[in-house]
């Protein structure tokens, strides 16, 4: 029998591979201890970069959502890990150092036992302070290797750099395979190269599944020393995403290795209840397309699940671009023409940006500069015209050091924007701020929150907290899903009348007792905001007044709780008594 693998369930990459949002709170609740039946997982990653911000989004209380999700797998035992981005915390900009130390106490105390840092340049100037400010929280911390295929990421290279990172205290490394575009092989060797020089060193390796690569390379990493294994499980395994722990598991049993039994009863409850989730209200933000997988990824490096965003990008475009050549008299082109030429362009920008890891948020860079240049050529303009500030920061150093050299030609656009160059270390560029945040917070009246965690909330996801204290955010993502629904009916057929009958349908209608004026909001107390399509509305609450033609003001109860689907009487309308004021739907995807 060979050594023991151990495996580790990416549940909310999962999502973040797949589409736009995260489970909420009370469905992260239910599946939690099915997994912990599964008895097949040694780790969980419940939280971190771009899934915390996620709740926010939606207005939920992403604190709330990471000491719910640990809870249970730190009674059973199961290690919990994080995704951090090192200067960039858990958002897609770099982060002052008093808030970055914030983080690991803060996360720490919600139950996150391992934080797997990732620098999306491989700096380790990045990197090792976020394995000091770990260690000093009492957190593990994993530090990690962005993998990609190019000239000059080669197994040295990536050795050099874990060396590094172990010398600074780092007792695990990750191999962070973003794009699943790691040639097994190579990963293999690499394995062997850390272990032979690390032995006590935890290497744990992480692989999408995007263009069919990652089952051999999971099977060299682990003939190679690897300890733990990411895997993901259905509904969302395959596709962008990881592969499926039963594959994996069978397929390192047969080779000999000690692996964990699955609870199959357990597994088909989970996978019954991820299900519910897509069909409850994820699957509208899941792009079809992240559930194949391609191999078109290996010409471009790019991240899988940057997919559906990009062929929204290229959709948002098309007309436009088909528009001009049809001006200039040439053939139009297809979604497809442009897919592969906007491959092309990733392929001829990516080393002359200097070879960044196509990762969150270089990848979005490289692939925005890409489709930026394209355009511009349809235009017949030249390149590099349209580059955002972000970027710019990466190319002149301001996020980290390049692992390649720069392109003559940005570096001679740089010096013509006067802009200079900088090595020095990147968190010398983004000061302390945490006073100014707790003045914000004080002048609002927030709660601190325990261990300091609102505070932290707000100051790693300053504009994203204030829309989710305002309300703003719940608003806004109730609109983008009554949006999603619409649009997913009118892609099936329906059209909008039809659309507002079913919606009808589904709902009950609040009618008026009597004849006069609809008023939402009135000078007395009441609703302070007019409700609208997709808020939710509480049983014991004005749903709005009717100024009666004898001067009073009847208050309008729903008599239940549920979500308003349409508004039939906007504020001042003349009504008669048995008209429907409003539709609200009972069945509340937020109970």
């Amino acid at each position: 029998m060979k050594k023991k693998i151990q495996f580790s369930l990416v549940y909310r990459d999962m999502w973040q591979s797949s589409g736009k949002y995260q489970p909420r709170i009370d469905q992260l609740e239910r599946v939690a201890p099915l997994i912990v039946e599964m008895g097949c997982f040694a780790r969980v990653e419940t939280n971190g970069g771009a899934f915390e911000q996620v709740n926010l989004l939606y207005g939920e209380n992403p604190n709330k959502a990471v000491r719910a999700f640990t809870r249970p797998f730190n009674r059973a035992g199961i290690q919990t890990h994080m995704l951090d981005r090192a200067l960039n915390g858990l958002r897609m900009y770099p982060v002052p150092a008093d808030v970055r130390r914030l983080m690991y106490k803060v996360k720490h105390a919600q139950g996150v036992d391992i934080t797997r840092i990732f620098c999306g340049l491989n700096d380790t100037r990045n990197i090792i302070p976020s394995i000091r400010y770990a260690l000093e929280a009492g957190m593990t911390p994993q530090a990690a290797l962005c993998i990609t295929h190019s000239p000059i990421h080669t197994v040295e290279y990536y050795t050099r750099i874990a060396d590094e990172l172990i010398a600074a205290g780092a007792p695990e490394i990750c191999l962070k395979d973003m794009a699943g575009i790691g040639r097994p092989a190579m990963l293999g060797k690499l394995v062997k190269a850390i272990k032979e020089r690390h032995p006590q060193v935890l290497i744990q390796y992480h692989g999408h599944s995007g263009p069919g690569l990652s089952m051999a390379s999971i099977l060299e990493v682990c003939e190679n020393g690897a300890d733990i294994i990411d895997v993901a499980m259905e509904s969302l395994s395959w596709g962008k995403v990881h592969p499926d722990i039963i594959s994996v598991q069978a397929m390192l049993r047969d080779a000999g290795f000690e692996v964990p039994d699955i609870n199959m009863k357990a597994y088909m409850q989970v996978r019954a209840l991820t299900q519910e989730f897509i069909d409850d209200f994820l699957g509208y933000f899941i792009d079809p397309t992240n559930k194949h997988a391609s191999s078109l990824l290996l010409k471009s490096g790019l991240p899988g699940g940057m997919m559906g965003s990009m062929m929204a990008d290229l959709k948002g475009v098309h007309a436009g671009i088909n528009m001009m050549l049809r001006g200039k008299g040439e053939p139009e082109l297809t979604l497809d023409d442009l897919l592969i030429m906007l491959f092309d362009e990733v392929e001829y920008v990516w080393p002359r940006l200097g070879y960044p890891p196509l990762v969150t948020p270089l990848s979005q860079y490289v692939k925005n500069v890409a489709l930026m240049n394209l355009m511009q050529q349809v235009k017949g303009e030249g390149r590099w015209t349209m580059i955002d500030n972000h970027t710019w920061d990466m190319i002149l150093g301001k996020s980290g050091r390049l692992p390649g050299s720069l392109a003559p030609e940005i570096v001679a656009l740089a010096r013509e924007k006067a802009y200079e160059f900088v090595d020095t270390d990147p968190q010398l560029n983004y000061p302390d701020a945490l006073d100014d945040y707790r003045r914000e917070m004080d002048d609002n009246g927030w709660e601190y929150g325990a261990d300091d965690e609102e505070l932290f909330e707000l100051a790693m996801h300053d504009r994203q907290y204030r829309d989710y204290q305002s309300g703003v955010a719940k608003k806004r993502f109730e609109d983008d899903l009554q949006r999603a629904k619409d649009a997913a009916m009118a892609k099936n057929g329906y059209s909008e009348e039809e659309i507002k009958k079913l919606k009808r349908a589904k709902a009950d209608p609040i009618v008026s007792p009597d004849n006069g004026q609809v008023l939402w909001e009135v000078s007395v107390e009441g609703p302070s905001v007019a409700p609208y399509v997709g808020c939710k509305v509480q049983h014991d609450q004005v749903f709005c007044y009717i100024s009666t033609p004898w001067g009073e003001y009847d208050k309008i109860y729903t008599g239940f709780t549920g979500r308003v689907v349409e508004i039939c009487a906007p504020q001042g309308t003349t009504i008669q008594k048995g008209d429907v004021i409003a539709y609200i739907q009972r069945s509340d995807i937020f109970a």
